[in-house]
């Protein structure tokens, strides 16, 4: 006989035992503003009491179209906490890619930061799903919404969660770097994994002090989030990303983990070593969203007195760990799967491939998502079964493993250029472009060319007072390649187009470059 049965745990539910248990601690800053987990614990209690206030009823999809705040971050854990579905949408799309997302969502309600209230009225006259959505305005009077303040007030402090592991837990929106933005759907059961597993990966710990810096809408600042959650620490938030400013947020509340993207860190070593050195408190970083260059994955941890680990990975729920202590030996790899995590490299046809050699990366996780939403055709073409009947999901990204089990990613799948029936991988070719002094940044596209099919050309972005000619990276790029590899031209911009993560729209550059006569 089972004598004892406890609940189930959720995120929801370790949230109000931290508000019970560790109430006094610090849950969550924003500048002057401060969280103890009580007040969290309160906040996120009164978000759901007005959730429910509002008619809507478990299961209901909630959209947030806001800027990182302490409102934001109460708002998210409260719709988790009410039995509805969080989908924050990124700030800085289009406005008809937010119409798009909300309702392809079906969001029931859209909360929206005074930044943004311009845009959502704009698109009310137009767009049904906005039109028809309950609308609640942060900081704002505005026509057509509820006012925050005064609905968040009249709510009561009480509240005790009845999600379960398989309700849904969020929609995140996908980059959209090679196509349309998918709705990634996890559940509660996902999510704590994610927290759980990741939190012993990437070496949480009850009093570590997490900053958030990347918009709440990134599953990046989910990682963060959901770990520091899970152990009871501190989030301190950041409304925009700036070097100077960080070092500052770090010296002044004593930062210990942090999840970011390449550009941060670059931006981070590029300020005077004598600001960087001078921290204690620093314990492990995490860094994902697009290839980390070696220098910097060299650089960064012996700079800051650190440990740095990359983490390779899809918002749809795979993930592998370069942990500090293979940075040395293996530089150049992304780590191996971690925590019940499998997975295996495939060829064209579907078959495993030999270690060594390059295919597409497959795994099994249980961190996978439950599919894409409304989106049965994605999801089918997002999974490999093998020959056992397992469903393993379709990375869309080309590796290959060493002997020791350590992967390599080689490129997108979407990003190899097929050139006279010969696979040209851009990050090959990017790799070293970014040794010649001159560059300071660079992409490699294929471009449509009646002889070869496609031939790769660079974008590229040259280093302040540099006066670097096309011919002369031409010629000094081609001297370094396979001749396969010949950059056939290059074109020059102030800056390449990069989602808030750091990853470069290929897509926007290739359709920039369309019609080029090569």
């Amino acid at each position: 006989m089972n004598w004892f049965r406890a609940p189930a745990t959720t995120i929801p539910g370790l949230i109000e035992l931290h508000a019970r248990w560790r109430g006094q601690r610090a849950a969550a800053i924003e500048g002057d503003r401060r969280f103890t987990w009580r007040e969290f614990g309160e906040e996120t209690a009164r978000v759901a009491n007005g959730l429910g206030a509002l008619a809507l009823k478990p299961g209901d999809r909630v959209a947030l179209l806001m800027d990182s705040s302490l409102d934001m971050l109460a708002l998210l854990f409260g719709i988790l906490r009410a039995g509805l579905s969080a989908v924050p949408l990124n700030v800085s799309v289009s406005d008809d890619a937010v119409a798009g997302m909300i309702a392809d969502a079906g969001a029931a309600a859209l909360f929206v930061s005074s930044a943004h209230v311009k845009r959502i009225e704009k698109l009310i006259p137009h767009v049904g799903a906005v039109a028809h959505c309950i609308r609640v305005a942060l900081d704002e009077e505005a026509s057509g919404f509820i006012a925050y303040r005064r609905w968040i007030a009249a709510q009561p402090t009480g509240y005790q969660s009845r999600v379960q592991p398989a309700d849904e837990c969020n929609i995140i929106y996908s980059s959209g770097t090679t196509g349309v933005p998918k709705g990634i759907v996890h559940t509660h059961a996902s999510r704590l994994s994610w927290a759980a597993d990741l939190a012993v990966a990437l070496r949480y710990r009850s009093d570590c002090v997490t900053l958030l810096s990347l918009g709440l809408f990134s599953n990046i600042s989910w990682v963060a989030m959901l770990c520091t959650i899970y152990v009871g620490g501190t989030m301190v938030l950041m409304s925009h990303f700036e070097a100077r400013e960080t070092l500052a947020l770090i010296a002044r509340e004593k930062i210990s983990h942090a999840a970011v993207v390449p550009l941060q860190l670059k931006r981070l070593l590029a300020q005077p070593a004598s600001e960087c050195d001078a921290f204690g408190s620093l314990d492990t970083w995490m860094c994902c969203g697009s290839p980390l260059d070696l220098e910097v994955k060299r650089e960064f941890p012996k700079r800051f007195n650190m440990n740095l680990i990359e983490l390779y990975g899809l918002t749809e729920g795979l993930c592998t760990i370069l942990a500090p202590e293979d940075f040395k030996s293996k530089t150049a790899s992304v780590g191996k799967p971690f925590l019940g995590t499998d997975l295996k490299i495939i060829d064209q046809f579907g078959r495993e491939a030999p270690c060594g050699e390059t295919g597409e990366v497959v795994g099994l996780s249980p961190l996978l998502m439950a599919g894409y939403h409304g989106n049965e055709p994605a999801s089918r073409d997002a999974t490999w079964e093998d020959v056992d009947g397992a469903r393993w999901l379709r990375t869309g990204d080309l590796g290959r493993l060493d002997a020791d089990g350590f992967l390599y990613i080689v490129d997108r799948k979407k990003d190899m250029i097929l050139s006279g029936g010969q696979n040209i991988y851009p990050a090959d070719i990017e790799a070293v472009m970014t040794a010649h002094p001159g560059i300071a940044d660079v992409a490699v596209v294929g471009v449509e060319n009646a002889e070869w099919g496609e031939t790769p050309v660079a974008v590229i972005v040259r280093q302040a007072g540099a006066t670097l000619s096309a011919e002369e990276v031409l010629t000094w790029t081609n001297e370094r390649v396979g001749r396969q590899q010949r950059v056939r031209a290059a074109v020059f911009k102030e800056a390449l187009p990069r989602n808030p993560n750091g990853k470069v729209l290929k897509r926007e550059l290739k359709a920039q470059l369309k019609g080029l006569k090569l």
